[in-house]
């Protein structure tokens, strides 16, 4: 039963994507942020239950991983896409209704892609973090213009072979970015409480932590590349040792 749980806790997140659609239609962006909070706090503990009660040995019937992919995909990037659609964050008419469909289709690619976590545990291409593009959205009140920049640079970002850190699996510095994790989430929360005046100091340390994941994922990506190259580097050939007194 523990495992069957584990799933049910993960496929919930399917509802709050529901809840979350709602509340875009309802024009409560708040209430549509808070449940993507509560989507991200399942979302991050699933996994960890899901390996702490052995799920694939209990329930080897039932793909979890896929399931966690559906629902990410609901939740990471169908509901946030029509938040920003619905909310009027995205240019009128037909160019807006284009521009949600861009994130949607290249995250279809990359939750599709075999390679899509690599071995040293980080997400390869952008990682389909909309929900966290439209956070900002909302909080910051970015303007149609800066929204579409930013959702066409992630999007083309997808195809791009970068390594981005999993706070929970990558575990060069994994302490620190599971500790600084938390204190996103929590300004997460406070910043939903202050709407719509967030206090500039709270948006400075959500924003710190986006540098710090950025900047990390931009040395795990170096690094692996460097190692990858030292391993498919030849040794040099030898000269032939000189015949005779020559």
């Amino acid at each position: 039963m523990g495992a069957w749980a584990v799933h049910a806790y993960t496929a919930s997140g399917a509802a709050i994507a529901l809840l979350i659609v709602l509340a875009a239609f309802d024009g409560d962006a708040v209430r549509a942020l808070w449940l993507g909070l509560l989507a991200l706090i399942i979302d991050g503990t699933d996994g960890m239950l899901a390996r702490r009660v052995r799920v694939k040995e209990r329930v080897p019937q039932f793909d979890g991983a896929r399931l966690d992919d559906i629902v990410d995909y609901l939740t990471y990037a169908f509901a946030p896409m029509l938040l920003l659609w619905s909310g009027g964050y995205l240019p009128d008419g037909s160019a807006g209704t284009v521009l949600a469909a861009v994130p949607l289709l290249a995250s279809t690619y990359q939750f599709c892609r075999v390679d899509a976590k690599t071995d040293d545990h980080l997400f390869l291409g952008f990682p389909s973090y909309w929900n966290v593009v439209a956070f900002y959205t909302v909080v910051l009140g970015l303007g149609p213009t800066a929204v579409t920049v930013i959702l066409l640079v992630c999007s083309a970002l997808v195809f791009v072979p970068i390594g981005y850190l999993y706070p929970s699996r990558t575990v060069t510095l994994r302490p620190l970015s599971l500790a600084l994790s938390t204190v996103w989430l929590v300004t997460y929360a406070v910043l939903l409480v202050q709407m719509p005046d967030p206090n500039d100091a709270v948006v400075a340390v959500s924003l710190a932590y986006l540098v710090y994941y950025v900047a990390l994922s931009l040395w795990l990506t170096a690094r692996g590349r460097r190692r990858a190259g030292a391993r498919r580097s030849p040794e040099p050939e030898r000269e032939p040792a000189p015949v005779g007194g020559a």
